[in-house]
């Protein structure tokens, strides 16, 4: 992701468009887009900050239920996943618990070993029904 433009620059656009620029003007004069500096106006006039809107971040789902499973985690540490999920089922209690199990389980699904491709076992492909056809017309 390309870092954001700084303060200095996003202050002297919006300040050219305050003192009577057009938005394609100071766009011209600073080298960028013009739809830039629409939205820069914008968010200036809503928050009046010039500063980019923070980048990055995000939470897990499972941050809402990060105290009840570090706590099992701490009392049995040798839990299973499945074990886990199976916990988390138990407990009424939980905000959402279905979005918590959902999000165990598909990890558990990420990291489950995937299965041998037909090149790889120790057995012949078997060609599907229209293969079978096709190979077979004798042209």
């Amino acid at each position: 992701m390309p870092k954001p433009y700084s303060v200095d620059l996003r202050a002297r656009v919006i300040e050219d468009v305050e003192t009577g620029a057009s938005r394609r003007e100071a766009a011209e004069r600073y080298g960028i887009s013009p739809s830039v500096v629409v939205i820069w106006v914008q968010r200036f006039e809503e928050t009046g900050s010039v500063a980019a809107k923070p980048s990055g971040g995000s939470t897990s789902p499972l941050e809402q239920h990060a105290k009840f499973l570090l706590g099992l985690i701490a009392n049995q540490p040798d839990l299973t996943l499945d074990e886990i999920v199976a916990a988390m089922r138990k407990t009424p209690d939980r905000r959402q618990p279905q979005r918590g199990v959902a999000v165990l389980q598909a990890s558990q699904r990420h990291f489950q070993k995937k299965s041998l491709r037909a090149a790889e076992q120790e057995r012949d492909r078997q060609p599907s029904c229209a293969q079978s056809r096709w190979h077979s017309r004798g042209d």
